[in-house]
């Protein structure tokens, strides 16, 4: 690891001033910024610490609607109270990752921004447009198991290994965040990127900006929904395919549902034209197929994640059957239900 500077920021105005610097990294839980920096990945400066930042709490919106403060861990959500009640599957996204002690340092707002861990972004021997911008993508034509299937591009086919943001994805969730030109609100759907021509940029945010919250908007999807976790060992392992599902229905008639996949591109991918097939009909295989298909319209494989395509298919229509009978993947006993 090579030398930092280290200060602690007082207030969120202190971080933002600080962070505005060149070559500074905000930490946080730091279990993601440890390892690359570890690995020679990430060379920052300076670092500075927010763990002062009063922005732990988790609150009611006056909507109804529930904020996520960025440093609240990740343990401190799952086993929140209206977290399990009314965003379950938030809950269950967070426990189907990492280990009890990650979850218990891990931050919100770090697992939002946490890096790819695609192999070759971690080896800083070889090309790499994440690490280093025009230099090649090593992946393309390597191993590629753990790599994107949909909005890949010929710059990168790293995947995003978050399994919360995948639940935040369906929950239609916005990110605040605060920089020196004030602050915004980024919806969800934006806030990640595709790689395109900049793998590099990982997200929406402007150099210097901070996140001091996730905000959930006032709605329930308590009993039909589940989040399915397919990896290669049933615990402490990125997904190989993710799948998120929430719906409403009625008289058992699908009022609303919402659907994302983890595992497969830069960021939680997402199709809401896709999800009309599923509104106002009746649970079905037959159905769920059909809509599987058209989430994984345009899949591309790079050889060893091939097999990815067909699991995605399989895996969305499980995951639909589980939430439409509201029988959601449990996450402490991960046989598939």
């Amino acid at each position: 690891m090579r030398p930092f500077a280290f200060s602690r920021a007082t207030d969120v105005a202190d971080a933002v001033q600080q962070g505005s610097l060149a070559g500074c990294s905000f930490v946080a839980g730091a279990t993601n910024l440890a390892d690359l920096m570890k690995y020679d990945v990430t060379r920052p400066a300076r670092l500075i610490d927010i763990n002062p930042l009063t922005l732990r709490g988790i609150e009611e919106l006056q909507s109804g609607g529930l904020r996520l403060g960025a440093l609240a861990t990740n343990a401190q959500t799952a086993y929140h109270a209206r977290v399990q009640k009314q965003y379950p599957i938030l809950a269950s996204a967070i426990l189907s990752g990492a280990s009890a002690q990650l979850r218990n340092v891990a931050t919100n707002g770090g697992n939002l921004n946490q890096r790819t861990r695609c192999y070759y972004f971690y080896n800083s021997a070889l090309p790499c447009n994440k690490r280093e911008p025009a230099s090649g993508c090593s992946a393309v034509g390597g191993v590629t198991r753990v790599h994107g299937i949909l909005g890949t591009s010929s710059a990168c086919i790293a995947t995003h290994p978050s399994d919360m943001c995948v639940a935040l994805a369906v929950l239609n969730a916005s990110v605040r965040v605060t920089g020196n030109f004030g602050d915004r609100v980024i919806p969800i759907a934006e806030y990640h990127r595709l790689p395109g021509d900049t793998p590099w940029l990982d997200n929406t945010l402007q150099h210097g900006e901070l996140v001091t919250a996730i905000d959930l908007p006032n709605e329930s999807f308590a009993t039909n929904y589940t989040y399915l976790k397919l990896r290669d060992r049933q615990s402490y392992a990125f997904a190989l395919v993710s799948i998120a599902v929430v719906m409403h229905m009625e008289d058992g008639v699908i009022r609303e549902a919402r659907v994302a996949l983890g595992g497969v591109a830069h960021k939680p991918w997402r199709r809401t034209e896709a999800e009309q097939t599923l509104k106002g009909q009746q649970p079905s295989t037959q159905l769920f197929e059909t809509f599987a298909e058209e989430l994984v319209a345009g899949a591309v494989g790079y050889g060893d994640n091939d097999f990815k395509i067909e699991l995605a298919r399989r895996g969305i229509v499980r995951a639909c059957h589980q939430a439409a009978e509201g029988t959601p993947q449990s996450q402490s006993d991960k046989d598939i239900a």
